[in-house]
């Protein structure tokens, strides 16, 4: 099963960074339900998907996420760019 990182821009132009094997279910999640979108993102609808990533393995996607999260504003911003 193929896992994703994702960065998603909240409507207050944060960025927030998950991992999933859904990206579509995932977004919709975050814009529609109060109890399976991330609590960051929930009252920051609509969110907008800019930056995708394919992952092997859970493992890896979640490694990949935690570095992602310890990047600077900057660097993400970065990361969308170069995508």
């Amino acid at each position: 099963m193929p896992w994703f990182i994702y960065i998603v821009r909240c409507s207050d132009k944060t960025l927030y960074t998950g991992i999933t094997t859904d990206i579509a279910r995932r977004i919709k999640e975050h814009n529609t339900s109060k109890k399976k979108g991330a609590f960051y993102t929930r009252n920051k609808t609509p969110v907008k998907l800019v930056f995708k990533e394919n992952a092997a393995n859970r493992s890896k996607a979640l490694k990949r996420e935690r570095e992602i999260k310890s990047f600077t504003r900057k660097e993400k911003l970065g990361l969308i760019k170069r995508k």
